[in-house]
């Protein structure tokens, strides 16, 4: 029988009622170095028919780890048959090539015989699954360990932050049992990664270019080249960006570039943070522990109360996209402002110009300020009167509405809103003449967005919301790491994803 030892970290799992497709999808991760597949019986029209795939693709020279599982209907899978039925099923399957078969407890508990029978021909994965939330770890594990088994795996859905610190925990706890484990969901998507680096056997991952099994699955190359997660281990140290969304966000292939460029053993995650959930996430960050991360929509502002410490120009601006650990503990800062002053100062004299910073979130809070600082003139405009001249006040700088600044003229435009952000690539927020001749647009995905295309077309000069993203990221990379950033690939990483290109 295969050595628990030998399983590779990444476990590609694959469902499909076709079987040819389960192949074709087997033998391009093969191509890419994949080793180890999951092979979703029930999910097959047929489940009989996945008997000759494991017994052609066991025959494949290396040959690779294959995990058959049949999931019944009552534990949330596609198989129709009785126990007994997927007990004949999972024997062939250990007949065919199958080194590992997967039995949920609901199957295990009513026929304990099931598991004894099937771990004479293979190793037995016993899952316990919770589609709907975190439960009991300690009582569900409890649970499976009634039953003799080779590994044990808690799949359960993540609702907060602190769901991964949980199951990190349970490793923790019980060093010497073979666990499996990870959140499901979007908020439960780091724990791909990180459980598997903490000790547990393995963790699941979707083919390339197709979807996956549970809910959060990240993909195979992800997991493999992004995360890198053969060389992470519990010393590699944690980094993130928190956002509610979050899926969008660059960052994760910006900074993980960054780190494997300098041969640092970090890893960067995209954390979804609720904004009802950041305290609990700020329990996550001390349980991991977290050395740095970026604050985004919706926490730049209300972060500030939960660090020990903000530097001075954060505080006097009022918002937070980083944070970093100084002797411990969590400090603020803010690298926005670099990323508006630099691509300016560029392209033109601050000192003296006519400025209007469009929005009133973090980012435009950073941008009156900063702007403001080096002597320009700053007028800030928004949708929300009321916001619009709250801010201005307190930067003291001018407000006007949408309206008054329409049929005026500027040296320069900050646009700091998420207006023509992608998806809704055709939106802006100045769709008739544009009132500056630089047009700065702090969006970057698309990297030409309505409003500079606009400007374009009448003549401005524009900057791309890109430039703005590097040298924040940048400056972050720095604070965080003490190392000069590697802007280049950087750059290019964000470019090959915004243009379609690799990803790793």
């Amino acid at each position: 029988m295969i050595s628990l030892r030998s399983l590779p970290r990444v476990c590609v799992a694959l469902g499909d009622p076709s079987a040819e497709v389960m192949e074709r999808l087997a033998l391009k991760g093969l191509e890419q170095g994949q080793r180890f597949f999951e092979l979703r019986l029930d999910m097959l029209q047929e489940p009989a028919v996945g008997i000759d795939l494991l017994r052609r693709l066991s025959q494949i020279r290396p040959r690779p780890t294959l995990l058959a599982t049949c999931r019944r209907r009552e534990a949330r899978g596609e198989y129709d048959g009785t126990i007994e039925e997927q007990n004949v099923l999972l024997l062939a399957a250990a007949a065919a090539g199958a080194q590992l078969v997967d039995v949920e407890i609901e199957t295990a508990e009513p026929a304990p015989e099931v598991v004894e029978r099937l771990r004479q021909d293979a190793r037995v994965v016993l899952s316990f699954h919770d589609f709907d939330g975190c439960p009991d770890l300690e009582a569900a594990l409890e649970r499976l360990r009634k039953a003799p088994a080779d590994i044990y795996k808690l799949a359960v859905t993540a609702r907060r932050p602190t769901d991964i610190l949980r199951l990190l925990e349970l490793l923790d706890r019980h060093p010497d049992t073979p666990l499996a484990l990870m959140a499901m969901g979007e908020i439960g998507a780091p724990s791909r990664v990180l459980t598997a680096a903490w000790g547990g056997k393995f963790s699941f991952a979707a083919p390339d270019g197709a979807a996956g099994t549970a809910p959060g699955q990240l993909t195979a190359t992800t997991v493999r080249d992004l995360y890198q997660l053969a060389r992470r281990t519990r010393r590699s140290k944690v980094y993130g960006v928190i956002a509610d969304p979050v899926a969008h966000s660059l960052s994760p292939q910006l900074h993980n570039r960054a780190l494997r460029r300098k041969r640092m053993d970090a890893c960067y995650f995209p954390f979804r943070v609720s904004a009802d959930q950041l305290d609990d996430f700020f329990e996550l960050a001390e349980g991991l522990p977290i050395e740095g991360f970026s604050v985004t929509i919706p926490h730049k502002e209300a972060v500030l109360s939960r660090l020990a410490g903000v530097d001075p120009l954060a505080q006097r601006i009022g918002a937070v996209n980083t944070v970093y650990r100084k002797d411990g503990k969590l400090w603020g800062a803010n690298t926005d402002v670099v990323g508006v002053v630099v691509p300016l100062e560029k392209r033109l004299k601050l000192a003296g110009a006519r400025v209007l910073v469009a929005g009133t979130g973090g980012a435009a809070r950073a941008a009156v300020f900063a702007l403001a600082d080096r002597g320009a003139t700053v007028v800030l405009a928004g949708r929300n009167p009321v916001k619009t001249k709250a801010l201005a006040d307190e930067a003291g700088v001018g407000a006007a509405t949408l309206e008054q600044v329409a049929t005026a003229s500027f040296d320069a435009l900050v646009h700091t809103t998420p207006v023509g952000m992608s998806p809704n690539i055709q939106q802006s927020l100045f769709p008739n003449r544009i009132p500056a001749d630089l047009v700065f647009d702090m969006v970057y995905n698309p990297l030409e967005t309505a409003l500079l295309r606009r400007a374009a077309g009448q003549g401005k000069q524009t900057i791309e919301g890109l430039e703005m993203f590097l040298e924040q990221a940048a400056a972050q990379f720095e604070l965080w790491t003490g190392a000069r950033a590697p802007r280049t690939t950087m750059r290019n990483a964000v470019l090959e994803v915004l243009q379609g290109g690799p990803t790793v």
